[in-house]
């Protein structure tokens, strides 16, 4: 009988599920303390590997938008590439040691500049248009590819490592090198959000990273296995990855003046204020020396300065326009939704539940937006409350509000989709008197007709009446306006909004509302127009299904 573990001579052919060493390596620690090192190493490169990853999303859906799209098209072309690259690793086997530590070092280099190279690509090409109009999707398509190539190649050139030290079962192999690699792919992705994004910021963060790659896998190599490789290879080795640390070191120290330039090519050339807030990050530009103020959140405009009073007039003043006491607005961090309130007489309480705290501050003592709002939160009427508006709905008292305003991020985007929901008008509907009103933004009724519709039909299902109503723009659109992707050239020619009380009346906001008594601002309300482009046949939102 033969012993399935006994070494092949050195003259006998390898077969292909042979392994392809014939002895154990020559190892400088005792074989324990070899096989921890090795898991070490594991630990730490997929931890790496899924920041790389979450690097990837992050910038996709700032910078292109659709977070849910841009997820799904990273991960499955990670995956994929994984699988591929997995397949390529079997003809590294011969030289593992060599063949992981080159792999480590290309994978620092390209993962740790993925972000920066993005940015780059994005905030100086994205308006070039016409064959390079899909260039930074493309190149997101390219460093998922090449990511998940070599993250891919590194599981079986270390299951070859670790057997390397003491030949044991394959199934016990694989289960502690997966053990390892699950846990630092969890540590990975949960520094990410914690960490690396509120205290380093991306690009640092991702350079950081990269340089974390290198170091674990050269060190790996060069001091556990440095027997297996050739004087050559050795420093080869690390002469490329000293040259990988030094570029990264040297990104790292560029990255503040990097990003300053990145920004103002996408934002414009009077960005004030970039912060990473726990929730996203907020960009300011403009609002002093007589200049408009735009907000940027996450990349999308949400306020334009420009226009950004036709849009909260139309959003606010028809809702008040019947018994205002008590109003409750339900985002709204920036406080100009609060300004219009306030300009009504017999407003007694005004509660703002807003997710991100760092906006509200902004909102309070920045000048160019304290100004925009008129120091709406100097007001004591104005309370404030830091929570999910979903979530502090399902506590909130019933019949409370008078008014409910919806400000929130447009229902196109995916992140938003509980926030336009049945559940979510529900709740709304019982904080609200059998007489209140709410008003909710519903995006462009002639661009997106179909998301417009569906925010009405799921009024309907929560017991609203709802009279659809829009402010025109001028023949080219809005300069601006929320959530418009920021240098988006195609603007949409109107805001839709939807008027709504519970029962089965619907309010009449083209009678109601008179914005000449109030501003001297020309503003139309058509509510005729907002009609014409209804959808038919379209169900209700849920949380479970939106139908986005």
């Amino acid at each position: 009988m033969i012993d399935p573990h006994a070494p092949v001579s050195r003259g006998a052919p390898l077969s292909s599920g042979a392994p392809p060493w014939t002895e154990p390596a020559r190892l400088p620690v005792e074989p324990g303390t070899a096989r921890f090192l090795v898991l070490a190493c594991v630990f730490v490169c997929a931890a790496c590997g899924l920041v790389y990853e979450l690097e990837l999303v992050a910038f996709a859906s700032y910078l292109i938008g659709d977070s849910v799209t841009q997820a799904s098209v990273v991960l499955s072309v990670m995956v994929f590439a994984m699988g591929i690259g997995s397949l390529g690793a079997k003809r590294l086997r011969w030289r593992a040691a060599v063949g992981f530590g080159a792999i480590e070092t290309a994978l620092a280099l390209v993962g740790g500049c993925s972000a920066m190279a993005l940015y780059a690509v994005f905030a100086w090409t994205g308006g070039w248009g016409g064959v390079w109009a899909d260039g930074p999707r493309c190149l997101l398509v390219g460093f998922s590819l090449a990511i998940g190539l070599l993250v891919g190649a590194e599981v079986p050139l270390l299951m070859e490592l670790i057997q390397r030290i003491r030949r044991q079962d394959a199934g016990g192999a694989v289960a502690d090198l997966f053990a390892a690699d699950y846990v630092g792919a969890l540590v990975g992705g949960l520094a990410f959000p914690f960490v690396l994004l509120p205290f380093l910021g991306q690009l640092t963060g991702a350079l950081l990273t990269g340089s974390v790659n290198v170091v674990a896998g050269s060190a790996l190599v060069l001091g556990l296995f440095r027997r297996d490789l050739t004087r050559r290879a050795r420093w080869t080795l690390l002469v490329a990855g000293l040259a990988v640390l030094g570029v990264l070191a040297s990104a790292a120290v560029l990255a503040g003046d990097f990003e300053a330039a990145a920004r103002r090519a996408v934002y414009g050339p009077d960005v004030r204020v970039a912060a990473q807030t726990d929730v996203q990050e907020v960009v300011l530009a403009g609002g002093t020396d007589g200049k408009p103020l735009d907000l940027f959140l996450d990349g999308r405009l949400r306020v334009g300065g420009r226009d950004e009073r036709r849009y909260h007039e139309a959003l606010v003043h028809p809702a008040l326009a019947g018994p205002h006491r008590r109003v409750l607005i339900l985002g709204g961090g920036d406080g100009l939704a609060a300004r219009e309130v306030l300009r009504h007489k017999g407003v007694s309480r005004v509660d703002v539940v807003e997710l991100d705290a760092g906006l509200v501050d902004l909102a309070r003592h920045d000048p160019g937006l304290s100004a925009l709002n008129a120091h709406a939160y100097d007001d004591p009427r104005v309370h404030v409350t830091t929570a999910d508006a979903l979530s502090w709905l399902r506590r909130a008292p019933a019949a409370r509000y008078d008014v409910v305003l919806a400000d929130l991020p447009d229902p196109g985007i995916t992140a938003s989709t509980k926030l336009y929901s049945q559940e979510f008008y529900g709740l709304t509907r019982r904080v609200l008197t059998p007489t209140g009103r709410l008003a909710v933004h519903a995006g462009p009724v002639s661009s997106r007709p179909r998301v417009f519709w569906t925010v009405e039909a799921t009024l309907r299902a929560a017991g609203f009446s709802a009279t659809p109503y829009r402010v025109l723009g001028h023949d080219t659109g809005f300069a601006t306006g929320p959530d418009r992707s920021a240098g988006s050239s195609r603007t949409p020619h109107d805001w839709g909004f939807l008027l709504s009380t519970p029962g089965p009346r619907a309010p009449r906001p083209h009678l109601d509302f008179h914005p000449a008594t109030l501003t001297d601002s020309d503003l139309r309300v058509d509510v005729a127009a907002a009609r014409l482009t209804r959808v038919p046949g379209l169900r209700p939102s849920t949380l479970a299904r939106p139908q986005y």
